[in-house]
């Protein structure tokens, strides 16, 4: 299979707004949201990196040191608003599965944006998703799969990672979005590399569509 690089940067002029907002429970996801939120800003785009608001009673995390540690690690990160969407001119969202859809935490923070959606925040804005499992086959495609249905709600541009770079294929080969199994240990270089290259992919391509509307704006 023929694959290419991410294609060159045109130039705007303003740089591309890309919000990663993510839940993570023990850290894997908040990797992969860290690693996508550096490949944007590789292209020169401003970038918001966002966590939801965690759900569960203090108890729950408290019964998980994992869990409990990475609240702790992650305190300082911002918790996503919705100011934060109409900020962005696209989006990225990373969450772990649950029972092979979208987490309760996400989920959560997605359904409230209904006065957004009905106001047109989100039209023809471009978006993409990352997932992580414990195990090979515990729902990563589905999760995704689940979490777009939102996005075609929305009217927003899904941004796959397909199979157009090398990266990918590296990494397990996801064409829906870059996927980890925490099961299998710690994240490796060739899943930050493709979370690297998707993030890059999503700012690439949304100042191509940012310089496609000044165009047309300029001409009237």
């Amino acid at each position: 299979m023929t694959t290419a690089a991410a294609p060159a940067t045109p130039t705007t002029a303003a740089p591309a707004k890309i919000a990663v907002v993510y839940y993570s429970a023990t850290g894997s996801v908040h990797a992969l949201a860290a690693a996508l939120a550096e490949g944007a800003a590789k292209t020169g785009a401003e970038v918001r990196l966002l966590r939801v608001a965690e759900l569960a009673p203090d108890e729950a995390l408290d019964a998980n040191p994992a869990w409990r540690a990475h609240a702790d690690a992650t305190r300082d990160v911002p918790v996503a608003t919705l100011d934060d969407l109409r900020w962005a001119d696209a989006y990225a969202f990373g969450t772990p599965t649950r029972y092979g859809n979208v987490s309760s935490q996400l989920k959560q923070f997605l359904d409230s944006t209904g006065g957004l959606w009905a106001s047109g925040v989100f039209t023809d804005k471009p978006v993409t998703g990352f997932v992580s499992t414990s195990n090979p086959h515990g729902g990563n495609e589905s999760t995704l799969l689940a979490l777009y249905n939102t996005m075609y709600h929305w009217g927003t541009l899904i941004v796959p990672p397909g199979f157009t770079s090398p990266t990918v294929s590296a990494a397990g080969g996801n064409p829906y979005g870059t996927t980890f199994v925490s099961g299998r240990g710690d994240l490796g270089e060739e899943t930050l590399a493709a979370a690297r290259y998707q993030g890059e992919r999503l700012a690439t391509l949304t100042v191509r569509l940012l310089v496609g509307a000044q165009a047309k704006e300029s001409a009237g």
